[in-house]
């Protein structure tokens, strides 16, 4: 099979587009045919030796995608051949099959492309996670998202906006803003012109903001923190800035906040259930039309580190995501 391989720790210029031989299934396992991979921040640090865990070369990067089950393992019950999956994977997306535990496959309503499933597991799961679990955010009370035209970040505009907050979206560009506002932003914060905690306090009448979503981390995350409201919540969600910010905790006395982490892919490990959950609940969402993911550049699977490059530059919203040559559109 064809697969993107990562042979050494190196920017997304050194992948190779090879031919590397199927992956083994094990019991409890499901292979899928990959038709659509979705491309995220996580990818481009993995291949550079960057990310929690550091898989040896040679290794395919790639988190999450969308195919057709071709097996299935002993023991595996939810799942049969032909039926339309996406799957969560350490690594080893970038490729033409990928094997997963059956814990991390879900069923995809057929009414759903493959393209858009890839481009969903990820960023929703994150972001309803984020918003349900770890913020239980509230009807009526307000969100703001920073990064809030990338992947995690429209997800988390669009689900908070079914969840009934008034939703305040902050990026780097007015364009942006507008395609935030698009999908269901109330307000928009241009950060690149404006000052991130006086424009937040002003648009929430100096109360500041119940919950803040932050995939970003950086120089954006002290006023951020500065215009948290009274018993906030403030979700870590990553550190695409680059920069690991340091807490002055007395912030979180003063406002009887909290500051709370964020890490989806070992809660769909350990809470396996809660996560399938959520997943019905998400494609529910979607088919009632209340989200839906924006995908804004699609790829072949050859030109991975186009699409990597693409994502450190900026230069995507919301989603983009790689195709086989298994992928109809």
């Amino acid at each position: 099979m064809k697969a993107v391989v990562c042979t050494r720790y190196a920017p997304a210029d050194a992948l190779e587009y090879k031919d590397v031989d199927p992956p083994k299934l094990g019991k409890g396992d499901v292979r899928i045919a990959v038709h659509a991979a979705g491309v995220n921040f996580p990818d481009t640090l993995i291949i550079e030796g960057k990310y929690q865990f550091k898989p040896e070369p040679p290794f395919s990067p790639g988190g999450e995608v969308a195919g057709i089950v071709t097996e299935v393992g002993e023991g595996v019950s939810h799942l049969r051949k032909g039926d339309h999956a996406a799957a969560l994977v350490l690594h080893g997306g970038y490729a033409e099959e990928v094997v997963a535990p059956a814990a991390m496959v879900m069923p995809v309503p057929q009414s759903v492309p493959l393209d858009v499933a890839a481009a969903f597991s990820m960023t929703y799961g994150t972001s309803y996670h984020a918003l349900k679990q770890r913020a239980a955010l509230k009807k009526g009370e307000t969100l703001l998202v920073l990064g809030a035209a990338g992947g995690v970040g429209l997800a988390a505009v669009q689900i908070g906006k079914a969840m009934g907050a008034k939703v305040i979206a902050a990026a780097g560009s007015d364009d942006k803003l507008e395609l935030c506002k698009q999908h269901g932003a109330d307000e928009g914060i241009n950060y690149t012109t404006e000052d991130l905690k006086e424009r937040t306090k002003a648009l929430t009448g100096g109360q500041g903001a119940d919950v803040i979503y932050d995939p970003v981390g950086g120089d954006f995350f002290k006023p951020a923190l500065s215009s948290i409201a009274w018993n906030g919540r403030y979700l870590v969600v990553g550190f695409a800035a680059g920069e690991i910010p340091e807490v002055g905790i007395n912030r979180l006395l003063l406002k009887g906040a909290a500051l709370v982490g964020v890490f989806w892919g070992v809660f769909a490990q350990r809470e396996g259930a809660l996560n399938q959950q959520n997943f019905m609940e998400l494609f529910a969402l979607m088919q009632e039309g209340k989200i839906s993911p924006h995908i804004s550049a699609r790829y072949p699977l050859a030109d991975a580190a186009k699409a990597l490059k693409a994502l450190l530059a900026r230069e995507v919203t919301g989603k983009a995501v790689l195709l086989t040559d298994a992928f109809k559109s």
